[in-house]
Parts: structure tokens; sequence; C-alpha cells
């Protein structure tokens, strides 16, 4: 069976003594690890965190985002550096947490967009910066999985077909795809071709339902997805993402304006969802 985790941004996005209880109960549950947000919470926060982890027998992944003045593909050198600059912070912090994996869409900056579709030299901006960092991370032991997006955050990488295109560009082993139900709910034709055509080049895995509420409760098609995922035989991380209004700052930033299930229905009920599709399919 996959490992199967569940990321705490349906609870906060800040790093503190208050998510412990809530990685004991996860623990509980029967996750094998957590995921956490990488942003601007104290430095010391993630040690403090990730040993508490390592403590329960929690494993640990990571996501992170870059903002307009961390831009990969900005026509702008300055920012592009700035963006080389704070994805080595960031891999510093998943250092810290123990993270094996981190994921999200730090190709290029999110909710940025130029009012066009991408262009080639932005593709080779982001594949330069990804493939100048994948050393760093790997010796940090992380491995970097850059997520496609809907349309509606991000412009670079909508499918799995631009995303694997970014990846060939880049052509390191320490950076993988990340593919998200929710996102490929928007903008993939069939989830399982998509997993299929991504197969090669997957390190990660978002199991997210479409309207980001509890796995299960809605139309994304799980039993096309394991059953994709088993005909790949892919054996990485399951990673349920779902988001609440529980941290206000974080759900603005990113147009979350009510909640969708609550966090530990999210949990409980996708970690049931998950346990039984593997099952039937023989993950």
């Amino acid at each position: 069976m996959n490992k199967i985790g569940f990321n705490v941004l349906a609870w906060s996005a800040e790093m503190s003594e208050a998510l412990l209880p809530i990685l004991d109960r996860l623990k509980a549950i029967g996750y094998d690890g957590a995921e956490f947000f990488i942003g601007g919470s104290p430095e010391e926060s993630f040690k403090m965190v990730g040993k508490h982890c390592a403590d329960i027998g929690l494993e640990v992944t990571a996501v992170t985002v870059m903002g307009p003045e961390q831009n990969a593909i900005s026509p702008d050198v300055k920012i592009r550096t700035a963006a080389t600059e704070q994805l080595k912070w960031v891999i510093d912090r998943a250092h810290d947490l123990q993270a094996q994996v981190l994921c999200g869409p730090f190709h290029s900056a999110f909710s940025v967009f130029a009012s066009r579709e991408p262009l080639e030299e932005e593709y080779n901006w982001s594949a330069e910066y990804l493939h100048g960092v994948a050393d760093y991370a790997q010796e940090a032991g992380v491995l970097l999985t850059p997520e496609a997006l809907n349309r509606f955050e991000c412009y670079l990488c909508n499918t799995m077909q631009q995303l694997s295109y970014l990846l060939k560009k880049v052509n390191h082993p320490n950076v993988q795809a990340m593919f998200d139900t929710h996102h490929a709910n928007i903008e993939e034709k069939k989830l399982g071709e998509a997993i299929k055509y991504i197969a090669p080049q997957l390190g990660h895995f978002h199991i997210s339902e479409n309207d980001r509420g509890t796995p299960g409760s809605g139309h994304v098609n799980f039993d096309e997805t394991f059953q994709a995922l088993a005909e790949v035989k892919y054996q990485g991380w399951l990673t349920i993402e779902g988001f609440t209004r529980n941290d206000p700052a974080f759900a603005n930033s990113i147009g979350v304006w009510r909640n969708f299930s609550e966090p530990w229905d999210m949990a409980e009920n996708g970690y049931k969802l998950i346990r039984e599709m593997g099952e039937k399919y023989g993950l």
C-alpha cells in the first residue's frame, strides 16, 4: 500500500505548537505522514514540528508557492535570481522538517498572469532555475515535484502535457512531476489518461476533491484515478489536500471563501476512501 499523507493546511499555514495535537490525531487515524506549507513561519518552528513528527513516527512532505517578487519566469533577471534564493531557503526549511518531498507550483509565481499563452522563453527560464537548485535539493534529501495548476491560478503549466514538457527541459532526476486531482478535474480530458501520460515522471500525488472538500464527497472519479495509478504501478505518496477558512489569511490568498468540509471529516473519511480504493485496485 502506498503511503498516505494529509496536508495540515486544512487547519493552518503557520508552523506552531498548535499543530502538535493535530499531528498526534492524524497518526492515530493511521496516516503515514503529514504535509506542511513552507511560508513565512519562524525558522526554528520548522525544526520543532519536524522533531515532533519524527518522535511520533510521522513522515513529512512539504508544499510551497512563489510570489510575484520570486517569479522564475519574470523577464527581470533580479526577480528570477530572487526565485532561486527563495527556493533554496524553502529547501532548507524542508530539510529542517525532515521532509522527503517538496511540491507545489514553484515553477512560476502563483496567480501572476501575462494575458497571453506561455512563451518558450518562459519554459526555458523555469527549467534553468529548477535545474539550478536540483542538486541543492538532492543534497538536502528533498525531491522537487512542481505542480500543474488550473488556468485560474497559473498559466505556465495547466496540464500534464505542459508539465512534462517543462520537466524534459529540466532534465534532472531530482525534479519530478506532481499530480493533483482537483486541478486535473478542471484541465484534463480524462484523469486516467493524464496519469498514464505523466507516469514516467510522476513523483507525488494529491488526492483532492473537485471543491477541495472531503475526497469522495464530490464528482472526482477516484475509481478511474486509482485504477490508473495501479496500472502504472505508482509507488509514491497519496496525500489529501483540502482547504477551509480556518486560516483566514491563507484562505484569502487562494480564493477560499467558504468551508467545503470540516478538517476532521476530510481526514477521517478521506483516509477511508484511500484505503478502500487502494485495496480495491491493489495499490
